[in-house]
């Protein structure tokens, strides 16, 4: 029988998973693994099955790799940046006025 692994284990997992989600320049994939990972993580919160959890643990390593080599791919080959990634600064947000006012 495997063992479960441990909750630290488990939000370890999780909270690298999110940090390498974030990880991608584009804007697309970002917030498709970050909801991803999220709602897989999500799923699993109340599961006591041992079997279950050692094997949703060893899957989600195995993918964390692939999302790792992905995150870096993504830098490499990054497009331009999309209107909704914006950076506005804390404190500085634009005001919408009109040209003919």
């Amino acid at each position: 029988m495997a063992a479960a692994p441990t909750k630290d284990a488990l939000l370890s997992l999780y909270s690298t998973t999110l940090r390498t989600s974030r990880a991608f320049s584009s804007y697309n994939f970002r917030e498709y693994f970050v909801r991803r990972t999220k709602a897989q993580f999500r799923e699993i919160q109340e599961e006591s099955d041992p079997a279950k959890l050692s094997a949703f643990y060893n899957e989600r390593v195995k993918e964390l790799q692939v999302l790792k080599r992905g995150a870096l791919v993504n830098q490499l080959y990054g497009g331009w940046r999309l209107v909704v990634e914006k950076d506005i600064p804390k404190g500085k947000e634009e005001v919408m006025t009109r040209s003919d006012s």
